[in-house]
C-alpha cells in the first residue's frame, strides 16, 4: 500500500525494486522521498543496512536531478556519505535533496535522510547527465 500522496515506479530500476520500495511525492521545488524500514532492509545487528540507506539516497538524488527522468537519465560518478545515527525497523525514513549546481553534463547534489526526530545520514553526490 502506498503512503498517502506518494508514488512509486515499479519496473523502472530492478535493483531499486528489489531493495525498496522507495516512494516519491511531487512538491515545489522537486520531490519529497520516503520509505519504511522493514526486516529485509536490516543488517545482522537489526538496524537498517548502510547499503540500503546509500541506495535510497542515490535513488533520491537521481530522481531530483532528472525531474523523475522526464527528459534525461543519469549515472552516479561519485557518492560520499556520513552515517550520523542508526535507523530501526519501522522507521519512516525521509530524504531531502538539493541541487547545488547543474551544468551541461553534471549535477552536484547534497541531501539528508532522517526520521521525524533524528538525522540518520548526510550525503553528497555528482551525477552524469545522460540525455535521451
Amino acid at each position: 500500500m502506498l503512503p498517502a500522496g506518494y508514488l512509486t515506479m515499479p519496473g523502472f530500476d530492478p535493483a531499486e525494486d528489489h531493495i525498496g520500495p522507495f516512494y516519491y511525492k511531487p512538491v515545489e521545488p522537486g520531490f519529497e522521498f520516503m520509505f519504511v524500514a522493514e526486516q529485509k532492509h536490516c543488517n545482522a545487528v537489526g538496524i537498517v543496512h548502510g547499503g540500503v540507506l546509500m541506495t535510497f539516497a542515490d535513488y533520491c538524488a537521481c530522481m531530483q536531478a532528472t525531474n523523475n527522468y522526464a527528459v534525461e537519465s543519469c549515472v552516479t560518478l561519485s557518492f560520499n556519505s556520513e552515517f550520523i545515527a542508526a535507523a530501526e525497523i519501522g522507521s519512516n525514513l525521509q530524504c531531502k535533496v538539493e541541487i547545488n549546481r547543474k551544468t551541461g553534463s553534471l549535477v552536484f547534489l547534497a541531501g539528508k535522510i532522517a526520521t521525524t526526530d533524528q538525522l540518520i545520514l548526510t550525503f553528497s553526490t555528482v551525477l552524469k547527465r545522460l540525455r535521451s
